[in-house]
């Protein structure tokens, strides 16, 4: 018989009974070859099989089957990195996927895949599980933007068919070209087009991308084209469709009588608004008085806009799209068109408008103790300024005062109201940081001149805990009723993060006292308290940030760690935020049909989907909103290369450290320009060491530096430090093993030599990112006015959960 025949049937053997074990007697038996000659065939073929690790032999002299292990594979998202590694997230409660290069199969940053796992995580240490990508299931983008750069311009020939290229600002695109095939619009030299692709990388073309254009936006040197592209790369909706703007024309400018029907008439109360001086859309309006049993009222009234947007209408689909207004620098990509946001539900000054209100009676104590949700029609009696109201409340101005005389009392009622709901949120736990705003100042051009910062007053805060209060009253009326509703969340921190949080601090000698298995506000509200005013406070406050979840919408009523409120909703602003315009709609629907199951049912179903699409839209505005503020702060520091600033150490990594300037500009000093020394990376401390010097940079820390290198379109922004000599040292690295630390051979910390796990060169680090501040929540910060103070480094501003 054959060599190779003896195998084959051998292995038939093994896989006839893959539980068993095999003697070589007992296969040679099964063979029926047991003669000398034909015995040393089995013995030959066993071995090859061995060889060949088809079969293994264990220490009792058996042979069995070697069974196939197939690796694991999971669905989830790829994340790309611009230097062309990436990570896969498959559960958000555990760690990503880590792939090399090699290993992407060209997805794309947004793509669904299959990823097989090559290596084990560990989560103690922090090491990430690695994986390769086995197959692309959708594609997440569709299409690019960008300027055209044809044939002709290009250094080298391109393919037959292909009449130019696109050059792609977007750096997790940084590693692929863009060919534009002659199938489409021809766009000339400096337009910028809209391309659909065509096709993707693949494994035999792993760098081009095709497409054809489909429209042009502007040329490269058009003022504001820039944001534009923003706008675009991020597919943010920004022309309202013909047949929603055929809707709008039908809806009147002016409240009807017919309208009126049913609702209480508060148009003789005194009420104002209250916004910066340069908003339009004006969705809420509040009014207060102390009561005769010493208790206060406040009225929240908010403009009804689900009035004129209903249900499965065009103007319903398209604000349900967008899901939030869009703030970018010189500009409002607004939810719903502007006849409506800045006309009929716009609580404009001694015009009748409808409205739904939320009258609280609330205790010296801060406790709402009765309250009432209804349909209105109000007529506010001024439009108010946080500038006029923090005069007249903080500055005792007389001209001010005078001239708002009638309004006063209430004003300085709703002040006395705001300190005692502060206190309220306070004492059971509330989370709050330092937090100043920057507004960027731009001209005719569309050109950044200026960065104005904006410190909110008395009367910003004061609003907000009144909106704050109006979300928490509402939320617990409806989960109460036990009926669907749309909530905002946000959860516990995980265990682990805090878990970490907690050695840090442990690091730091900070004491801790609590479970990290039972965290509550309070714990972590304390150890905002021990740290403050020391010089940990700018770490533990950043570390703090990173352990906290992200607020989303759901329809399960979790609560408000960050305000350590039991319940919680978005009510306040239905102009600018979808979730706000269901609330709106479910409280008329189960005021004029009841709360049966049939009323109940209408919503079940839709509210898991409008919960996760208004979370995603909202993220795609926040990053939107991000990515045009680090252009045009790049763009206006652009005039200042070469100049010194003082600044702060705001995030310290492997490959250097970020800083920020006071006037909220951030950039990084690279670790190859720490060239005093060499510097070790000091995890649980979040600190540079030098090895030598030890000359130490923490977060938080002072120090001066000079901008060297900006390049806007990538928003990157280059500083040197300067003044080495005046870091303070440490002896941070008296844990660490000798043999463990950098020398000039062998120094992973330097010049190019990136972790692979951390990102490169410029990781996502801005903590604030949507996790924990509110600027999106009871008012919106980037209309405030407010002071500036150039003065303050970033740690000492105020910032709460993004509520």
């Amino acid at each position: 018989m054959e060599k190779e025949k003896i195998r084959k049937s051998l292995l038939d053997y093994f896989e006839a009974e893959p539980e068993k074990n095999f003697t070589v007697q007992e296969l040679a038996d099964k063979m029926k070859m047991n003669k000398a000659g034909q015995f040393n065939f089995i013995v030959q073929a066993v071995a090859q099989l061995e060889h060949d690790k088809k079969i293994k032999l264990d220490d009792a002299g058996n042979f069995s089957l070697v069974k196939e292990v197939t690796a694991p594979r999971f669905e989830g998202v790829f994340h790309a990195n611009d230097r062309g590694f990436g990570f896969v997230t498959v559960d958000p409660e555990k760690q990503d996927f880590f792939i090399n290069p090699t290993q992407t199969l060209s997805a794309l940053n947004g793509d669904e895949v299959e990823v097989e796992l090559i290596a084990e995580g560990d989560e103690e240490t922090g090491k990430r599980p690695e994986g390769k990508i086995t197959q692309v299931l959708k594609r997440e983008l569709t299409q690019v933007v960008g300027e055209f750069l044809p044939a002709e311009d290009e250094d080298e020939n391109l393919p037959a068919g292909i009449i130019g290229t696109i050059r792609l600002r977007d750096k997790k695109l940084s590693n692929y070209r863009f060919l534009v095939e002659d199938k489409g619009l021809h766009p000339v030299a400096g337009e910028i087009v809209l391309a659909d692709i065509t096709a993707y990388p693949s494994v035999t073309l792993p760098g081009l991308i095709k497409g054809v254009a489909t429209k042009v936006i502007g040329n490269v040197n058009d003022p504001g084209v820039d944001i534009l592209q923003i706008v675009y790369q991020h597919d943010i909706p920004h022309e309202f469709p013909e047949d929603v703007m055929e809707q709008v024309a039908k809806i009147p400018d002016h409240v009807t009588p017919a309208e009126k029907v049913g609702r209480r008439d508060l148009t003789d109360e005194p009420m104002v608004t209250i916004d910066s001086i340069e908003s339009k859309d004006l969705d809420d309006a509040v009014s207060a008085w102390k009561l005769p049993n010493g208790n206060y009222h406040l009225g929240v009234h908010i403009a009804d806009v689900s009035h004129y947007v209903t249900p499965n209408t065009p103007l319903d689909r398209e604000a349900f799209e967008r899901g939030t207004s869009v703030y970018l620098t010189d500009r409002v990509i607004p939810m719903i068109p502007a006849k409506l946001s800045n006309g009929i539900c716009s609580l404009n000054p001694k015009v009748e408008r409808l409205a739904l209100t939320c009258a609280m009676e609330i205790d010296p104590s801060g406790q709402v103790v009765k309250h009432e949700i209804f349909e209105s029609v109000i007529k506010t009696t001024e439009r108010m300024t946080y500038k006029a109201i923090n005069k007249i409340l903080e500055s005792d101005d007389a001209k001010t005062k005078e001239r708002y005389k009638e309004l006063v009392p209430m004003f300085e009622t709703m002040g006395e109201l705001h300190k005692i709901l502060l206190k309220m949120r306070k004492r059971r736990g509330a989370i709050e940081f330092e937090d100043t705003e920057a507004k960027i100042i731009v001209d005719e051009k569309g050109h950044a001149v200026d960065i104005q910062l904006r410190e909110r007053g008395t009367s910003e805060r004061m609003v907000e805990s009144f909106m704050l209060a109006a979300n928490e009253t509402v939320a617990a009326h409806y989960k109460e009723l036990h009926v669907p509703f749309i909530y905002r969340i946000h959860e516990t921190p995980k265990e682990e993060k805090i878990k970490t949080f907690f050695e840090m601090l442990s690091a730091l000698g900070v004491e801790v006292t609590g479970k990290v298995s039972a965290i509550e506000p309070k714990m972590l509200q304390n150890i905002l308290k021990k740290v403050a005013g020391k010089p940990e406070e700018p770490m533990v406050s950043v570390m703090l940030l990173r352990s906290m979840q992200q607020a989303k919408y759901s329809p399960e009523p979790l609560g408000h760690f960050g305000l350590a409120a039991k319940d919680y909703t978005h009510f306040t602003s239905p102009i600018r935020r979808y979730p706000d315009l269901m609330a709106h709609r479910m409280i008329h629907y189960y005021a004029e049909h009841g709360l049966g199951e049939s009323s109940q049912e209408r919503f079940r179903a839709q509210l898991p989907e409008v919960s996760q699409h208004s979370s995603t839209a909202e993220r795609r505005a926040i990053d939107a909103e991000r990515d045009t503020d680090a252009m045009k702060k790049a763009e206006y520091m652009a005039d200042h290369v070469g100049e010194e600033f003082e600044a702060v150490v705001s995030s310290v990594t492997k490959f250097g450290m970020f800083v920020e300037l006071p006037n909220t500009v951030e950039g990084l000093i690279h670790i190859s320009q720490l060239d005093d020394d060499y510097y070790v990376f000091v995890e649980k401390h979040m600190a540079l060491v030098g090895t030598r010097s030890k000359r130490t940079y923490r977060i938080g820390q002072p120090i001066k530096v000079k901008l060297v290198n900006v390049n806007a379109e990538q928003k990157e922004i280059d500083f040197k430090l300067l003044e080495m000599k005046k870091a303070p040292k440490s002896d941070l690295l008296k844990d660490i093993d000798p043999k463990d630390l950098p020398t000039r051979r062998n120094d992973r910390s330097r010049g190019e030599h990136f972790d692979k796990r951390n990102g490169g060169k410029r990781p996502y680090k801005k903590q604030g990112n949507g996790r924990f501040n509110k600027n999106n929540d009871a008012k919106d910060k980037r209309r405030n006015g407010g002071k500036n103070n150039n003065k303050r480094p970033f740690y000492k501003r105020r910032r709460e959960a993004k509520k």
